[in-house]
């Protein structure tokens, strides 16, 4: 298949450290390349693939200390993939509603991978007017406030097999992966460490719209002496921090839509402990990858299980359901049968119809030039074995 992925510009493809979205759309993007279909990749010009890469901006906008409005270079990027729109068998969309009107107005095969929260009480509004949309979840949970939404599947993501290597013998410490805001909750994770008495990792990421919050909220629980804040990682580091951890804590507090990060340490064979909270009970198997809890208390006790739990049977599960490979063939059983709902189609030629051209002077049959009546006669016996 021909098949356009559209990437949001803040980070590049893949993502230098912190990055969800792009990430997976990396993931996806090599594995289809991979499996043979021809793929182009809008994305920020610092992006890294085997597919053909159209770029709007020479770098990703987060990175880029110019970057004022970032919407300019997204309608930048949509007028790109409209001028190039006819040349793809479906267009995959990563970057929210942003093209809704567009794609409305341009019938062409196509699907939205709705990659965040969808909580939010504008949005209900917005998918009543735009019903039509085709659009993916990344878990069930995450369906939950947008029911009428066309959903056309949910699709787990996955991590290339050889991205993360198993560990068997972890380290003595708890890892915190993510970012420093209200909803991720590292301050239960410093709490837990603190009840079990072991030492805490926390590598995250702190935007500017949390730079407040972490400063009044949780940067004078960093001074703990079992806290370690080594900052945003990526690549090898990320491999060693969650593969030597005992186990991830993702003490989330919010309808989180995926938690890429808990199929992260599953590949490196390390169990997670997290919250019951919106897809967590769909990635984690309790008491088997990790456990499920529900407050301060039940979370310590999982500690002090957790190295009850096999880390290899951990990496097993990775590989049985959060391959890309796997991902890869669910978007691509969605592209087809969008590709086929998305066919034009012909009129039938039925005798009534033809009996009736063969009373003038002419006939227009579809896809065809209109023919005179003595060639009209020629194709009607040879093409259908009537006569007019």
């Amino acid at each position: 298949m021909r098949i356009a992925q559209v990437a949001p510009l803040y980070e590049r493809v893949p993502p230098q450290n912190y990055g969800g979205t792009e990430r997976v759309v990396s993931y996806l993007t090599e594995e289809l390349v991979k499996q043979g279909h021809e793929v182009t990749l809008f994305a920020s010009g610092d992006s890294i693939t085997q597919a053909r890469l159209v770029a709007p901006c020479d770098k990703s906008l987060r990175l880029d200390k110019n970057s004022v409005d970032p919407m300019i270079y997204h309608v930048l990027m949509l007028e790109m993939v409209f001028r190039e729109a006819k040349r793809f068998d479906l267009i995959h969309f990563h970057i929210d509603y942003l093209h809704f009107p567009l794609i409305r107005r341009y019938r062409r095969p196509h699907v939205t991978t709705l990659h965040g929260r969808l909580d939010l009480p504008e949005l209900p509004a917005l998918y009543r007017e735009f019903r039509e949309m085709p659009v993916v979840s990344i878990s069930n949970a995450q369906r939950g406030p947008l029911p009428g939404a066309n959903w056309q599947g949910t699709v787990y993501h996955g991590l290339p097999l050889d991205l993360h290597s198993f560990t068997e013998q972890p380290g003595e410490y708890l890892a915190f992966l993510g970012r420093i805001s209200p909803e991720k909750r590292v301050d239960r994770a410093i709490e837990i460490a603190r009840r079990a008495g072991l030492k805490l990792k926390i590598a995250a990421k702190i935007d500017r719209a949390d730079r407040a919050y972490y400063e009044k909220e949780i940067a004078h629980l960093f001074k703990d002496p079992l806290v370690e804040y080594v900052g945003e990682i990526g690549g090898r580091a990320k491999d060693e921090f969650l593969g030597q951890a005992r186990a991830l804590l993702f003490p989330i507090d919010w309808p989180e839509p995926f938690g890429l990060v808990m199929i992260e340490a599953l590949a490196c064979g390390t169990p997670v402990i997290a919250w019951r909270c919106g897809s967590v009970p769909e990635i984690i198997d309790d008491g088997i990858t990790g456990f499920i809890v529900d407050n301060l208390d039940d979370a310590v006790r999982a500690v002090e299980r957790v190295a009850s739990l096999s880390r290899r049977r951990c990496r097993e599960v990775f590989e049985q359901r959060f391959s890309a490979a796997r991902m890869a063939r669910d978007y691509v059983a969605i592209y087809e049968r969008l590709v086929r709902a998305y066919r034009p189609r012909r009129k039938s030629i039925t005798v009534p119809m033809l009996r009736a051209a063969t009373k003038s002077s002419q006939v227009i049959l579809p896809g065809r030039m209109s023919l005179n009546y003595p060639a009209k006669k020629r194709i009607l016996s040879d093409k259908t074995g009537l006569r007019p």
